[in-house]
């Protein structure tokens, strides 16, 4: 359980769905802010301190997956964000990963997994960094990390990254030359013993995108991924 003064903004038009939700998040000791439409959500974020939003997808006025886009663009861009999904299909959650969510969970679900899906996407945001060099910056060429500030400077210049995604560079730099699957990368930087492969997938992609030349992020064909000492070729698959 998380201690009070962690903020969930809880976005969905289904005031059961959102009731029963909100119920098992205070029992965990969050605060949860009910919403029931997009732009409401962003309203809110606007006026209000939040640690994580969770979205419904399919909402009345901008969808989930719009809000997403909005919140990535915005001073917001590193908030925790968790999708709601009606669809299964893997194309679907793929175009929410791809928009930058943190993760994503499939309706009808159980309360108590998105409890669990919060508390792990959470652990990651406000926990300190256990891991090697946690304590000062980060650097390889012209990518430099501020570990105390989160922030990723590319050339010189500034770039948005989710928490995920920081945390994940912070780990492939952190273990250079080392190569890890995804199965690992799942365990070990999204702290979840099972889950969904293309996540891990989806955060490379993503994150070779924002470094552009500068990436250094090789596919090691079979295995998994290293960050090597020169910069990669661009291969987006495993």
């Amino acid at each position: 359980m998380f201690a009070g003064g962690v903020r969930v903004l809880l976005a969905d038009d289904d005031p059961i769905v959102s009731d029963v939700v909100r119920r098992y998040l205070e029992r965990d000791g969050l605060q949860v802010t009910l919403v029931g439409a997009g732009d409401a959500a962003l309203e809110h974020l606007e006026n209000h301190r939040v640690d994580l939003v969770v979205l419904d997808v399919m909402m009345p006025g901008r969808s989930g997956i719009e809000v997403l886009t909005e919140i990535r663009r915005g001073p917001h861009a590193g908030m925790p964000v968790i999708l709601l999904t009606a669809s299964g299909e893997e194309e679907d959650r793929l175009v929410g990963l791809e928009a930058g969510a943190d993760d994503y969970v499939i309706k009808p679900f159980s309360p108590r997994e998105l409890v669990l899906r919060v508390q792990s996407v959470l652990r990651r945001s406000v926990a300190t960094w256990s891991g090697p060099a946690a304590a000062s910056d980060l650097s390889d060429g012209n990518i430099v990390m501020d570990a105390e500030a989160r922030t990723v400077t590319v050339a010189g210049e500034l770039i948005n990254t989710t928490k995920r995604e920081f945390d994940l560079l912070r780990f492939f730099l952190s273990h250079r030359d080392a190569v890890f699957s995804r199965e690992q990368l799942l365990s070990l930087v999204w702290g979840w013993s099972f889950g969904d492969l293309s996540t891990v997938t989806v955060h490379v992609k993503r994150l070779r995108a924002k470094l552009g030349d500068c990436d250094s992020l090789e596919t090691v064909w079979g295995q998994g991924y290293r960050w090597g000492s020169e910069p990669a070729s661009r291969q987006e698959t495993t």
